[in-house]
């Protein structure tokens, strides 16, 4: 979420590759959600009602899948901030290497999607929707640790909602967070699409947009920058 100002709180995350994490939520979101099982790779909120619905009304297969991104998010996670940790809170280093992490992540199951032809079904499903979600996990996990809470890349609630009541406040509307906040539905269209209309390339969406966005924070890091 982000913090009461609106910017992070350590300025370690470029703004371009912001917005492409933001978009590539989006677009894994839609993947998973319209060919792997109905359930989310990041919207664990999401995901714990989909668990409940499931068990109360007699889905099991629903609650497995779900259970199963919650499970692998949560591991990303932990991935994603040990990794940052690791190299030193306020430098790039962890976030480079966290979202190297989630890139191979990510075009792994890709892989795995054209192995099962567009429609992954049993265990290449589990497969594909475990490696989602746990590389939606590192990539939170990392931008968490990395600006110190003060920004996010897919949960939205607590950003409209911050949005809104800093408007209220203030009377100056933050072109940046609404941006962020567009980013969600804007990814999660260009992912349906891709699953209806160029389906094969469908998971390489959210995959291509990580990878700019490793490449931005490392060509940030190259020229000495860690943030805008």
């Amino acid at each position: 979420m982000p913090a009461e100002s609106g910017r992070p709180a350590a300025p370690a995350l470029d703004r371009t590759a912001h917005y492409l994490l933001t978009a590539s939520a989006g677009s894994v979101n839609a993947v998973g959600f319209l060919a792997l099982g109905g359930v989310f790779t990041s919207v664990m909120t999401a995901n714990l009602a989909l668990l409940g619905l499931g068990l109360g009304s007699g889905h099991p297969g629903t609650a497995r899948l779900a259970a199963l991104a919650i499970v692998a998010y949560v591991l990303g996670v932990v991935v994603g901030g040990k990794t940052v940790l690791g190299r030193g809170r306020r430098g790039t280093g962890g976030l480079r290497a966290a979202l190297l992490v989630e890139c191979l992540l990510l075009w792994g199951g890709w892989i795995v999607w054209l192995s099962a032809g567009g429609a992954p079904e049993g265990a290449s499903r589990a497969v594909l929707l475990a490696a989602s979600s746990l590389a939606m996990g590192c990539q939170n996990g990392a931008v968490r640790v990395v600006t110190g809470g003060a920004e996010t890349t897919a949960y939205m609630t607590g950003a409209i909602t911050g949005l809104v009541t800093r408007t209220l406040r203030t009377g100056r509307f933050d072109r940046h967070v609404g941006l962020i906040i567009v980013l969600i539905p804007a990814g999660a269209a260009l992912g349906g699409l891709a699953v209806r209309w160029a389906r094969l390339g469908a998971p390489a969406v959210a995959a291509a947009l990580v990878t700019i966005a490793w490449a931005a924070v490392a060509r940030g890091a190259g020229t000495g920058h860690d943030a805008p």
